[in-house]
């Protein structure tokens, strides 16, 4: 049971997907609340399968390739309806950035493996700071509503103009990591 525990997690993940989709164009006041709950609920999930995989030893292949797709298409999906409903020039840079930051890495990560050096661009701690200030910045903009006095909705902007200069710099840091083979 708990060999397969982050693999099910990951899945979990993608599974909650099409349900954030769902509950975000739901036309109900509270909808996008629930939206804003999955998509935490998800975000949880991506931290624990890391956290029982290497606790129980049970990382597997297939959880090297699942996880990474499974953040990517929750991610994404999060900024896409997001970009969707708030269709602003700064909304379309901060998620382009991201999501192009995230094909580039993957495709160099690919690329890197073919070549034998995969461990050149492990993940970097900004990258797992990037990743806490994205998902925090998603969870924000998809609630929407103000809480009491905060702004919810615009500290989401900030977080989200936070994460994409981080998406940069953590794109920089890999990039520069694999400079040298990639000049050869």
């Amino acid at each position: 049971m708990i060999k397969h525990l982050p693999n099910t997690l990951t899945i979990i993940r993608v599974a909650l997907i099409p349900v954030m989709i769902l509950f975000f164009y739901l036309p109900f006041e509270w909808s996008r609340f629930v939206a804003c709950w999955v998509f935490v609920a998800a975000s949880i999930t991506d931290f624990l399968d890391g956290y029982f995989a290497r606790k129980y030893q049970t990382e597997s292949k297939l959880g090297a390739f699942l996880d990474p797709v499974a953040d990517k298409l929750t991610v994404t999906t999060a900024l896409i309806i997001l970009l969707q409903d708030h269709n602003t020039p700064l909304m379309m840079i901060a998620t382009t950035i991201i999501i192009g930051r995230e094909i580039t890495i993957s495709a160099l990560r690919e690329w890197m493996a073919e070549l034998g050096e995969r461990g050149v661009v492990n993940v970097a701690m900004v990258g797992k700071i990037k990743t806490v200030f994205q998902m925090m910045a998603i969870g924000f903009l998809l609630y929407e509503a103000d809480l009491w006095f905060l702004p919810v909705f615009n500290i989401g902007l900030v977080l989200l103009y936070i994460a994409a200069g981080l998406t940069l710099y953590s794109m920089y840091v890999y990039l520069k990591a694999a400079w040298p083979l990639m000049r050869d």
